[in-house]
């Protein structure tokens, strides 16, 4: 019989040559990582302990498509527990893959398990790190590409080629010791990184580097700079010397295209820029140096490195390109103003990204959320509304889906919109509703900057305001096209709003991405629920759930079926 021969059969025939014309297939990519520490890479110091992945630093590129499937087998062979989120990879309804303490329980040293997550409905530029334990400090992280499928069009042209560069703040001592160190008020509250690497190299010509980075190009030709902060501490601005740059996408969302001579980059922001090469064949630098700080063009904490044409005769000049005032907070405010979500472009699928927008939703819940540095129990802490979360050895996911949380957090007990009286730990979880809107006001009571990042989601960047925020700042908010990431800045002493559409099922972490606050308790967690136990509204654990905490004490539960839960999450308090 031939395939047209039956309904059944001519449905699924159609079905699939449509499927293979829109281009909607998607692969399995499968990855095997050795994770490792290294002592002889030292990217400017000697006997510095790196986190590599199979033998390198940074880590591989993980080069995926919207909606493939990636399998990443983590040997641990540290002497410690690991780790690894995807940063800005929404792991649609499975936040079982998200890889932050809160949801999953740490890959033992000397063991090996197996991560699978789909970039669903993403397109972008992202980057992987080590998530516990202060490891992020010592490498571990990669960058992350997902590209768009063939049937739907960029909003450029293709360049000539693609580069990753993961700039970011760096200690020449171990993360060990400046974990331990953490402990001292005095260094928590003034602990500064000591240089600025490029895709793990030193500055061009630093005295202890062995190398640094360089890209060839061609003159005539365009290429695109995939960038992501992958640092610490420190926001960094970047540039090239003589050459300016077109901002086309950050965080798997496209932009109204804007040309830059520079662009300030936050910890844990990532952004895709096109790069012409118009110049006269000759080397020229590669810049990023910190905001809020004062260097000179020869510290470690400038990052150099090289844009090499391949027909240069020259080699890059004495004096760097200079950049904006590192303090002028109105220069660096206004950029972020302008980088906005560009309407009419598809991108992973094809209507345009401003089919949906936030010019007429109605918010169902509102957030205050304002960062302080503290002192709890003799110890320096970092803290939200004044609770210090403090980290459980059972992830907050298991204890949800097995024991709706009970003996491992109470839902609800923090203040969304109020600061508590005293500072104190707290396991810090609070219920959302399932497709609402979600507004959070950041406050940034401290002399750093800090940025904000939501697992699961991206963040609309609706405004950027003075002092304390009241609601008449909603009418000074962008409404028409502001543009959605993963990760948001915060300027000291001011506020910044967002909206979040919460219809992504799970247990999500909302962090600080400067990674001192964060080791030190500036997290909460969100519970998205929906009482739908179907798949298809969120996936169960997986095959290879692994166990921790009270599932693995002997007079603890024994995982079982899912305990009931309860029509809505809104009142929902725990026992």
């Amino acid at each position: 019989m031939s395939v047209s021969g039956h309904p059944r059969w001519s449905f699924l025939f159609t079905t699939l040559v449509a499927a293979l014309l829109s281009g909607n297939h998607a692969i399995d990519i499968y990855l095997e990582w050795d994770v490792a520490l290294d002592y002889t890479i030292s990217p400017v110091s000697t006997n510095q302990p790196v986190i590599t992945i199979n033998g390198m630093f940074p880590g591989p590129l993980i080069n995926a498509t919207t909606n493939d499937f990636i399998h990443v087998n983590v040997h641990n062979n540290l002497e410690e527990p690991l780790l690894f989120t995807w940063n800005g990879i929404q792991q649609r309804l499975n936040s079982w893959q998200d890889g932050v303490s809160g949801t999953n329980c740490p890959i033992q040293p000397g063991t090996n398990w197996t991560y699978v997550f789909q970039t669903k409905d993403q397109i972008g530029t992202f980057f992987y790190f080590p998530s516990i334990k202060y490891q992020k400090a010592a490498g571990g992280y990669g960058p992350i590409r997902v590209n768009n499928r063939n049937v739907i069009l960029v909003p450029f042209d293709k360049p000539e080629e693609e580069f990753d560069l993961l700039i970011g703040d760096w200690s020449y001592d171990s993360y060990k010791m400046i974990r331990s160190s953490l402990n001292d008020r005095l260094i928590a509250s003034h602990m500064i990184p000591d240089v600025i690497l490029m895709n793990g190299k030193g500055p061009y010509e630093h005295p202890m580097g062995k190398a640094y980075e360089s890209f060839t190009v061609t003159k005539g030709k365009t290429y695109r700079f995939r960038v992501s902060n992958v640092g610490s501490v420190l926001s960094l601005n970047f540039r090239f010397e003589n050459h300016k740059m077109v901002v086309v996408e950050t965080e798997g969302s496209y932009t109204s295209q804007i040309t830059v001579d520079s662009l300030d980059i936050h910890v844990g922001q990532s952004y895709s820029v096109l790069v012409t090469a118009d110049q006269n064949e000759a080397d020229y630098y590669i810049v990023a140096t910190p905001k809020l700080i004062n260097v000179k063009d020869s510290d470690s904490l400038v990052g150099k490195g090289v844009l090499h044409y391949s027909n240069s005769g020259l080699t890059v000049d004495v004096s760097l390109p200079s950049g904006p005032d590192p303090f002028d907070v109105e220069f660096s405010i206004n950029q972020a103003k302008s980088i906005r979500w560009n309407m009419t472009t598809g991108a992973a699928r094809p209507n345009p990204q401003g089919t949906f927008n936030v010019t007429n939703v109605t918010i169902s819940q509102t957030f205050i959320l304002q960062n302080s540095a503290e002192t709890i129990k003799d110890l320096p802490r970092f803290a939200v509304n004044n609770v210090s979360y403090y980290t459980q050895s059972t992830p907050l996911k298991l204890a949800d889906y097995f024991l709706n949380g009970s003996g491992v957090y109470q839902l609800d007990e923090f203040p969304t919109q109020s600061v508590n009286a005293q500072a104190a730990y707290g396991v810090s979880v609070v219920s959302v509703n399932h497709k609402g809107w979600l507004e959070v006001m950041f406050k940034n009571n401290l002399d750093v900057m800090d940025s904000w990042h939501l697992d699961g989601f991206g963040f609309y960047v609706v405004g950027f305001g003075d002092g304390g925020w009241t609601p008449d700042a909603r009418s000074t908010y962008n409404l028409l096209d502001p543009v959605v990431r993963s990760t948001v800045q915060v300027y000291p002493g001011k506020w910044t709003a967002v909206y979040a559409f919460l219809d992504n099922p799970g247990m999500w972490n909302l962090r600080s991405q400067h990674l001192k606050h964060w080791y030190l308790g500036q997290e909460l967690y969100i519970r998205v629920y929906d009482p739908d136990p179907n798949p298809a509204k969120e996936r169960p654990p997986p095959d290879n759930l692994l166990l921790c905490g009270i599932f693995t004490d002997s007079a603890g539960p024994t995982p079982g079926p899912v305990a009931a839960a309860p029509a809505s999450p809104a009142p929902w308090s725990g026992w």
